[in-house]
């Protein structure tokens, strides 16, 4: 049995108001996102968002909305991004 090796790495986008929520419905269509992470301007985390493959599609209502509510909260936010490389 042969083991493949996955390996994380993160991603930064620096957004303000509607480009938040957009962005995050983007990132959970790729499908090689492991979480996603929402900060304010000062690093203040607003929402951890833990990503499986399965529970995207069940869990995009919520999560849109949480999303929704928070960008409408604070104008600039930066979207922490981790991905599984294979």
């Amino acid at each position: 049995m042969t083991e493949e090796k996955k390996h994380t790495r993160t991603e930064e986008f620096k957004l303000s108001g509607g480009e938040i929520l957009d962005k995050v419905k983007e990132l959970l269509h790729e499908g090689n996102i492991r979480r996603i992470i929402l900060k304010d301007e000062k690093g203040k985390t607003f929402l951890e968002i833990p990503l499986t493959a399965g529970i995207v599609v069940a869990a995009f209502a919520p999560i849109a909305a949480a999303v929704g509510a928070i960008a409408a909260l604070v104008t600039k936010m930066t979207i922490v991004v981790e991905k599984t490389d294979k």
